[in-house]
């Protein structure tokens, strides 16, 4: 029954491999610029509301 043992850990190890790789690419992909960051806050502020308070 070692083999068992050893293929579940594999499963195991590939699946959190698996899990790194999409968080990394997802990281990238969401990774902005000062610039971009800048500009979507300005989109947010001129969309509120005329005279709500931000917290």
């Amino acid at each position: 029954m070692r083999w068992w043992k050893t293929l579940g850990l594999a499963g195991l190890v590939g699946v959190a491999a698996t899990g790194v790789v999409i968080a990394r690419q997802e990281r990238r992909r969401r990774a902005y610029t000062p610039d971009e960051v800048r500009e979507r806050l300005h989109a947010r502020l001129a969309a509120m509301p005329p005279g709500r308070e931000t917290d």
